[in-house]
């Protein structure tokens, strides 16, 4: 059964536009090596950047496969002012990245399309109060939005748990700052699908509310969410990076791409190019890999565009 199962889907539509696009092929290949070397990191990464046992000062500032002169150490990616060797903190700055973009994303989503759901099939006052409040939210650039609710969610929580929420705070910023676009994608699809033959039929035998929105209507709307999930990634990733270049994302004991490439920004004119632009280029194949891989789900998914 299992293998019926699986011939069935190497066999789907799916399938064969995906073999049939290099563009999707690479930018998949090209993800799933990042996450991967991501979720590995401990093991893949020639040195901890965490354990100051294994930080030697000397090493600071060694230029890419090139000896130091002092150690005699050399670095595929060159070492930062710690002597911290720049791969290991991509790696690892990778899994604060990717995890702030996912459970952002899918915060954001599951917010987005509870709004959208009541928005779209209880309509009324409830409607109008959650595109009301999603109108308004559209007028601030997200960045601004995340901002703000940063600085509130720091402001209010205790200074000796600042460091440890750091990041469960910054999720709740890029998510809060996000859902809109979620809400009013799915609302839409409600305000169709409520008027289908099937959801009449389940009010009629009187079904709860619930139930109907969530085991018949939800299943019919998640194709355009899974697209705006896969795009939202990519702005939830670079959204973090903003943040953390900015000073106000993940703390220094937590680096992110963001953090390195603000790290490396302040040895740009120095001489010092390669602690700015290996982590500058891990984000932007990232980004764009997986935006590229969006804009691939998204043809897929839409007969319109196929």
């Amino acid at each position: 059964m299992l293998q019926n199962t699986l011939r069935s889907w190497l066999d789907s539509d799916f399938m064969w536009r995906l073999s049939r696009s290099p563009v999707a092929i690479i930018s998949l290949l090209v993800v799933l090596l990042l996450v991967l070397g991501a979720i590995f990191a401990p093991w893949l990464a020639p040195y901890d950047p965490y354990d100051p046992a294994t930080l030697d000062l000397m090493n600071g500032f060694t230029p890419p496969l090139t000896a130091n002169d002092f150690t005699g150490q050399s670095f595929l990616f060159g070492s930062d002012d710690q002597g911290r060797d720049v791969l290991s903190t991509i790696l690892h700055g990778m899994r604060v990245s990717l995890f702030v973009g996912v459970a952002a994303v899918a915060f954001a989503m599951v917010l987005g399309i509870s709004l959208g759901l009541l928005a779209g099939y209880l309509g009324g006052w409830v409607d109008t109060l959650i595109m009301r409040i999603a109108d308004i939210q559209l007028t601030f650039p997200s960045i601004l939005v995340a901002m703000l609710i940063f600085g509130i969610a720091k402001g209010i929580t205790p200074v000796e748990y600042r460091d440890q929420m750091a990041i469960w705070v910054l999720i709740i910023a890029i998510g809060l700052s996000d859902w809109v676009q979620f809400a009013r994608v799915v609302r839409g699809a409600t305000l169709v699908e409520k008027n289908r033959e099937y959801v009449m039929a389940a009010q009629l035998i009187g079904q709860p509310k619930a139930i109907i929105m969530m085991r018949h209507i939800l299943p019919n709307v998640l194709s355009p969410v899974l697209v705006i999930a896969t795009i939202s990634l990519a702005l939830a990733i670079i959204a973090e990076a903003t943040l953390s270049f900015l000073g106000v994302g993940a703390p220094p004991t937590q680096p992110s791409l963001g953090t390195l490439i603000r790290i490396g920004q302040g040895f740009m004119f120095s001489g010092e190019w390669w602690i700015l632009l290996f982590p500058a280029c891990t984000l932007l194949v990232l980004a764009l890999s997986v935006n590229l891989l969006g804009d691939w789900l998204r043809d897929t998914l839409n007969p319109k565009l196929r």
